[in-house]
């Protein structure tokens, strides 16, 4: 089984040599590994290009957001699964592919979902985000599996979509609403903690922000034609502090 891992980053230099170097050191050699750059002017381009003997395609032009990266890395990918690293996360354990690998041949999923941890500068981890109790129906009230640590069948892309360049923050969201609620993916949570994850990110950085996402969750589930109340996608802070997310 081939795993492709894509990175898309920008201005990256501080933090993505560590996220090639926990690339680096996964222990599972069936990996392809995708870095799209959107045109770095720091250096960026030096770091990935130091590291040619991991990474196996990388591009770097413009593009029209961290969504549109995403699609040019899942075109360019020849994995049987896709899974995704950001520029400043690592892999939780150097055999974390491995047994994501091992988790799918038993399994035969569409998707694998895991957990991810959250930590701070410092590495003190500070929360898990877990999909242990998930399920589809919860996207209606504005839950989503952690997206980093969910591994989807490459040929899914091609027979539902890719992510959709019509939202700013919530094309994760949308994605999974048409593969889970829609189209009836085949799932299973696969209980490896996959990704360790720098706190913060475009979609939990203040009200605003939260505000925005939960406008674009709304939109995505009125665009697959998913019934919902709107009322529980504006109040999901509660679950989300109360519920999903627990601290460690």
């Amino acid at each position: 089984m081939k795993i492709s891992i894509i990175t898309v980053c920008w201005n990256s230099a501080a933090t993505i040599e560590k996220t090639i170097k926990s690339v680096q050191s996964q222990d599972y050699t069936n990996l392809e590994y995708i870095i799209i750059d959107g045109q770095s002017k720091d250096s960026t381009l030096e770091i990935i290009k130091k590291y040619s003997h991991v990474v196996t395609k990388w591009i770097s032009e413009p593009d029209k957001g961290l969504y549109d990266a995403m699609n040019k890395g899942i075109g360019m990918a020849t994995g049987d699964y896709i899974g995704i690293i950001n520029a400043d996360d690592t892999f939780s354990d150097v055999d974390t592919i491995s047994n994501i690998a091992n988790f799918l041949k038993i399994n035969n999923v569409d998707a694998s979902l895991g957990d991810i941890v959250q930590h701070r500068d410092d590495g003190q981890i500070i929360r898990r985000y877990s999909a242990k109790n998930w399920n589809p129906e919860k996207l209606k009230i504005g839950f989503m599996p952690a997206h980093p640590a969910i591994f989807f069948r490459k040929e899914l892309f091609e027979k539902f979509g890719y992510y959709s360049l019509d939202f700013k923050i919530a094309a994760d969201y949308e994605l999974i609403i048409r593969y889970f609620l829609k189209q009836h993916i085949s799932w299973k949570f696969s209980g490896i903690t996959t990704h360790k994850m720098l706190i913060g990110g475009v979609s939990s950085s203040g009200y605003r922000s939260y505000k925005k996402v939960s406008e674009e969750i709304i939109k995505a589930l009125q665009m697959n034609h998913i019934s919902f109340h709107a009322w529980r996608i504006k109040s999901r802070i509660i679950w989300k502090v109360f519920g999903f997310l627990k601290r460690k």
